[in-house]
C-alpha cells in the first residue's frame, strides 16, 4: 500500500469489482431486501395490527413448549436484538397477547415471555392472510426449482452473516 492510500482502504486495483452480471444480480437482491419486508409488513398491519417482527415473535412463542421462551432465546429465534424483542413484548403485552415474567436464576435473572390464549387466537387469525401473501409475493411467483434455489441461497448467506457475528451476539441476540 502506498503512502497516499488512506489507512483501512485498498488501492483501487485490489478491489474485486463485480462483473455486469454480478451487479445485476446484486441489485436484484437489494431490491428484494428493500421491497419484500415492507410488503409483508403492510399485509400484517392491515389484517392483524402487528408488524413482521411482532408476527415472528408470536410465531416463535406459539411453537415453544408451553408457548414460553426466555427473551434471549426468543431474540435469537426472531432474528432480533434483546432490546428489540423487549420493545415488541411490551407492545404485545398491552394488547393482551403476551405475558412477561422475571425468573430468578443461578447467577442472575431471566425474563421469559408466554403467549396467552388471546395471543394464540390472534395468531391463528393472522396466519391465513400471511400465508396467502407469502404465497402471492414469493412462492407462486417462482417455479419450484427457483424457490428451492432461493432457499438454498438464503441459507448460505444467513450462515455467513450469522457466523460473522460475535459469539456473544449469537448467544444473546443483543447486537
Amino acid at each position: 500500500m502506498s503512502n497516499d492510500t488512506p489507512r483501512g482502504t485498498t488501492p483501487e486495483h485490489d478491489v474485486p469489482w463485480l462483473s455486469p452480471d454480478q451487479q445485476r444480480d446484486w441489485r436484484a437482491l437489494i431490491a428484494l431486501i428493500m421491497t419484500l419486508p415492507p410488503a409483508l409488513d403492510a399485509q400484517l398491519k392491515r389484517d392483524g395490527g402487528v408488524n413482521g417482527f411482532e408476527y415472528h415473535v408470536l410465531a416463535a412463542l406459539s411453537e415453544a413448549p408451553h408457548r414460553t421462551l426466555v427473551l434471549s432465546n426468543l431474540a435469537a429465534l426472531a432474528q432480533g436484538s434483546l432490546s428489540r424483542v423487549s420493545h415488541a413484548i411490551t407492545r404485545l403485552e398491552r394488547a393482551g397477547w403476551v405475558e412477561r415474567r422475571s425468573l430468578p436464576n443461578r447467577g442472575g435473572r431471566h425474563t421469559e415471555a408466554r403467549l396467552t390464549d388471546a395471543g394464540f387466537a390472534k395468531l391463528e387469525e393472522i396466519v391465513p392472510g400471511h400465508v396467502r401473501e407469502a404465497r402471492r409475493l414469493v412462492v407462486d411467483a417462482l417455479t419450484p426449482e427457483q424457490l428451492a434455489a432461493l432457499g438454498d441461497a438464503a441459507r448460505a448467506i444467513t450462515a455467513v452473516t450469522m457466523a460473522e457475528q460475535p459469539e456473544t451476539c449469537r448467544e444473546s441476540g443483543d447486537c
